[in-house]
């Protein structure tokens, strides 16, 4: 509980998190019980980590996951969609913050330890399979993606609700920015939050262009 307090006042409070509710979570979910055993004890230090039983997925750095939080503005009794989770972590403090969640996740080693880290938690359901493909279960008030995308898929914002907001890291040309896309009535519209970086989910990849 030290470590994680250290995190919340050494990086998250000094790194522009200011929403109480959001560092409340931070405080309140055990962050080393969802990297891969041989990394706990760094799970607090501000660093993306490899997740509990995943064969690539990676937790993405906890200032980063704050910020974006915070600005998803997740209220009690929204609906929240947990894209490429991991082993739950995002997932947990979605949950924490008042949100229903269905986390989805194609890494099937991340998606069993979720299910075991996240056992008895009622509002949080976690699927396995495609990431965008959780048509079903929608729509959503936010989104959350847990990674940067060099495209992101029309199926993921066509899940948003009206007023629905969508927060991950977009990366294009080599530069990643995370970002809030909000839906309306006229659109998407698309703001910029804070320069960072995470790692790529290769669903998520643009597809390569061939030259001549």
């Amino acid at each position: 509980m030290e470590r994680r307090r250290f995190m919340v006042n050494g990086q998250l409070r000094t790194g522009g998190v200011n929403d109480l509710t959001v560092l409340a979570a931070f405080l309140e979910v055990p962050r080393e019980d969802y990297v891969a055993p041989a990394q706990a004890k760094l799970a607090y230090l501000d660093s993306d980590q490899p997740a509990l039983g995943a064969s690539g997925r990676r937790l993405l750095a906890p200032l980063t996951l704050a910020r974006l939080l915070q600005a998803a503005a997740v209220a009690p009794g929204e609906r929240a969609l947990d894209v490429a989770g991991g082993s739950g972590y995002s997932a947990a403090l979605l949950e924490q913050l008042g949100a229903r969640v269905v986390a989805v996740e194609s890494d099937s080693g991340a998606a069993e330890a979720a299910r075991r880290a996240l056992a008895g938690r009622d509002a949080i359901e976690v699927v396995e399979g495609d990431l965008a493909a959780v048509a079903g279960k929608g729509p959503f008030d936010v989104i959350l993606v847990n990674g940067a995308f060099e495209t992101l898929p029309d199926a993921l914002t066509a899940l948003l609700t009206e007023g629905g907001r969508l927060v991950g890291v977009e990366a294009a040309n080599g530069v990643q920015e995370a970002a809030l896309f909000e839906k309306s009535a006229t659109g998407i519209s698309r703001r910029a939050l804070f320069e960072t970086r995470a790692a790529v989910i290769e669903a998520f990849r643009r597809a390569p262009a061939f030259a001549f």
